[in-house]
Order: C-alpha cells, then sequence, then structure tokens
C-alpha cells in the first residue's frame, strides 16, 4: 500500500514539475527550435526507440544536435569530437538543454524526471535479466548514471573500439546504479538527484 503510495506521489511530481518546466521554457524551447532549422536542415527532434517500463518500446524525444541520417554516417555511439555533431548541437548537449524535449515523454507516461536512463532496445537484450529488475519503474531525464556518465562520448573517446568498451564496461556500471538506484529510492532521493543534477549543470 505505502508502495503504492509513493509511486502515485512520484507520478504527480513528474507531471506537475514536467508542465511547469514545459510552461517557463517555452520560449527557450521556441528560440532552441528556430536555431536547430536556422544552423543545419532537417527535423527539430531526434527521435529514437528505447525500452520502458514493462519491456514497453517508446520514442524518446530530444533536440537534434547531430546532421541529418546521423546513424548512416556513422556508429550508434558518439565519441568526442564526433564529425556529426553540429555546431549548435555541441552547446546544446555540453548544457544539456537537448534533453528537455523529454519532458514530453513524461507527461505522456513513458518517463519520470528521475529514473533509470532508458536503453535502446538491442543493449537491453545483451542484459535482459539486469532489466527484468530495472524495468519495474519508468526510466528517467536523470539518476546515478547521468551524473557519473555526465560527458559520456568524452568517456569513450580514447577507446579502441567504443561500442565494445561501452557494453563490456560502461553499460554494466550503468546496470550497477540503476540497481543502487531501486535500492535507495524514495522522494527525498530524488530530490538529492535533482540538486545534484542541477548543480552539475552550473558548474
Amino acid at each position: 500500500m505505502f508502495a503504492q503510495s509513493l509511486v502515485s506521489m512520484k507520478r504527480v511530481f513528474d507531471i506537475v514539475v514536467a508542465f511547469l518546466g514545459l510552461s517557463l521554457l517555452l520560449p527557450l524551447l521556441l528560440l532552441v527550435a528556430f536555431l536547430i532549422k536556422l544552423d543545419s536542415p532537417g527535423p527539430i527532434f531526434f527521435k529514437q526507440e528505447r525500452m520502458g517500463k514493462g519491456f514497453r518500446p517508446f520514442l524518446i524525444y530530444k533536440f537534434r544536435t547531430m546532421v541529418q541520417d546521423a546513424p548512416g554516417k556513422g556508429g550508434s555511439i558518439t565519441v568526442g569530437a564526433d564529425s556529426r555533431i553540429t555546431r549548435l548541437g555541441r552547446i546544446l548537449r555540453k548544457t544539456k538543454i537537448d534533453e528537455l524535449p523529454q519532458l514530453f515523454n513524461i507527461l505522456r507516461g513513458e518517463m519520470s524526471i528521475v529514473g533509470p536512463r532508458p536503453e535502446v532496445p538491442q543493449y537491453v537484450e545483451l542484459f535482459r535479466r539486469d532489466y527484468e529488475e530495472i524495468l519495474n519503474v519508468l526510466p528517467g531525464i536523470t539518476d546515478l548514471a547521468s551524473l557519473k556518465y555526465r560527458d559520456e562520448a568524452e568517456v569513450l573517446r580514447h577507446a579502441e573500439n567504443p561500442e565494445e568498451e561501452y557494453v563490456r564496461h560502461v553499460l554494466p556500471e550503468k546496470i550497477r546504479l540503476a540497481k543502487e538506484y531501486l535500492r535507495r529510492s524514495s522522494l527525498f532521493f530524488d530530490l538529492t538527484l535533482i540538486f545534484k543534477t542541477l548543480l552539475a549543470l552550473v558548474r
């Protein structure tokens, strides 16, 4: 009963924060959309299938930070100073503004403010047993792994094989941190992670 009440409180918190965030940031969102169209040809939003709660796939939304048809011009992993990233895209990634459209995912009930970052289906299948535990909750915009791997592209930059490095080392650590979040999950812990995320952005 208490666990169900906690989930309901978290959902109400998510909806309120997402709605207020979209309302207050609307001028910024419109400006970014305009600048993306000005900076390079292609759509405003980047959409990609991710695995959600209960293994239900959904489309995650981000502001586009790479050239059009980027997956066809390189690997699925973004590394360091990837030439596919646009000039504006570098700023959006650095400030994490590219993540703001995920507030729409929250309103749609597909994501939460805080929760394990949603992964692409191909990587989820590689660690399906672990994700059977992790995907009991909604994925989130920020979590422990987001704080540790805030500049993931830079972490993978010097790897001989970035995708292999991601699967062998980075993803298992993300999974460990996701399970740690589940063990420590509470409204207070969520607020702590939100504060740490905002602090990291300011720094």
